[in-house]
């Protein structure tokens, strides 16, 4: 006789097949934790490379003027990601970055220095002769039909020619302090001379509670619609290791100098574009584009101005970072800029962008800009030399788009 009370598929499951119900449980947090790690590599990436250089330094690259210095030295590098980044989310490239922030410190030379305009005009002069590069740019791009990679080769030429036509062949320096600021100015004794800044501990403490709310609120709306959460024990931990890690960032700061304003620039620039790219339609129509850029076409997007505005941001930004290049030689140099370009683009494929276009996030893309910086302060305290430097910087090139191609093939793509 048949039974009239079946067990149900999970009871099947669990009984029929001898699985044992703790046992099942326990796999499936190990598989949750697993697959969160997967989504979070480049960050472990970052946490490696820092641990692997702080044991063959002897701990030197985690002093407290170097993990500064991370920042100063590599701030420029960082705008341009994030920049970069969006550019190849939508399926493009731009190979004229560094040229163009040569071009424009070359141009703010003239404005404070030979003009002795005040240094915020000259700034803000700047930023527009980038925007002007990047309607240039986009332009040809988006409404002629020419492929990015073109435009911004002969870009690349075009302004590395004119960066030497404004300078003379010649540097130009010094400026005034305001503006080197941008490149080597720190916040800090605002409440006084202290060997700690407390202003700097104060604001990395209200970093890691803002964070603490931020991730607890976002776990609570998940479980509120019924999303799969982690497990809370590998939640705590998580938010228990981010924060020892920004305290550690934070007191290293106080303990030097206090606050780069090269680095409240660029938490400007992620908090905004990460609006932008995940918050407005924009941001959802550069996703759209890189995906499938006829499918995006056909589903009204227009793209030609999506490409154009993309290109204009790239030229601001460009021009941003030859700005903080040029305030933190205190020099406007025709060798500016010089390899800029391919480690904007290094850093967004590090991070986690996809060569076809469609994926990449800004978070990605500072975390790939950072495994750089690592990479070159670590290597230049250990003395190697800059050749092996560039070997090594192109095998983590290399290795980092092998893993991504490696990902899409694993998950059935293309």
């Amino acid at each position: 006789m048949s039974n009239p009370n079946p067990p149900t598929i999970e009871e099947a499951r669990v009984g029929g097949g001898n699985v044992n119900p703790t046992e099942n449980k326990l796999t499936d947090r190990l598989s949750h934790i697993l697959a969160d790690l997967g989504k979070n590599g480049i960050f472990i990436a970052l946490i490696a490379v820092v641990v692997l250089f702080a044991i063959l330094t002897d701990g030197i690259l985690l002093r407290p003027q170097n993990i500064s210095n991370l920042i100063v030295q590599n701030g420029y590098i960082l705008v341009l990601a994030i920049g970069m980044v969006m550019v190849i989310i939508a399926g493009h490239i731009d190979l004229s970055v560094g040229s163009v922030a040569a071009f424009v410190g070359a141009c703010s030379g003239v404005f404070a220095v030979s003009w002795g305009l005040p240094w915020w005009l000259a700034v803000i002069l700047s930023l527009g002769i980038g925007a002007l590069v990047g309607v240039w740019q986009g332009f040809w791009i988006a409404y002629v039909g020419i492929p990015a990679f073109i435009v911004t080769l002969a870009g690349m030429l075009i302004f590395r020619g004119l960066a030497l036509v404004v300078l003379g062949n010649q540097n130009i320096g010094s400026f005034p302090a305001e503006y080197r600021a941008l490149g080597n100015g720190f916040l800090t004794d605002v409440f006084g001379e202290f060997e700690v800044d407390p202003l700097t501990l104060g604001i990395g403490a209200l970093a890691i509670v803002i964070l603490i709310v931020q991730q607890v609120r976002t776990r609570r709306g998940r479980q509120k619609y019924g999303q799969e959460v982690e497990p809370m024990a590998w939640f705590i931990t998580k938010l228990v290791l981010v924060s020892v890690a920004i305290g550690f960032f934070a007191y290293s700061l106080a303990s030097y100098k206090g606050i780069p304003i090269t680095l409240i620039i660029l938490a400007v620039l992620v908090l905004v574009y990460g609006i932008v790219m995940n918050r407005t339609v924009f941001g959802r129509h550069i996703y759209a584009i890189g995906g499938n850029r006829h499918a995006a076409e056909l589903s009204g997007i227009k793209t030609r101005r999506v490409d154009f505005w993309l290109f204009v941001n790239m030229g601001v930004l460009a021009a941003l970072a030859g700005l903080i290049f040029t305030a933190r030689l205190n020099l406007a140099g025709p060798k500016a800029g010089d390899g800029f370009e391919l480690e904007a683009i290094s850093a967004a494929f590090i991070g986690g962008a996809a060569v076809q276009g469609g994926v990449g996030t800004i978070g990605g893309a500072i975390i790939g800009g950072l495994i750089i910086g690592v990479l070159n302060n670590g290597m230049s305290i250990m003395g190697i030399g800059i050749e092996w430097q560039q070997a090594v910087k192109g095998l983590v090139l290399l290795l980092a788009v092998a893993f991504d191609v490696y990902n899409k093939r694993r998950s059935g793509g293309n």
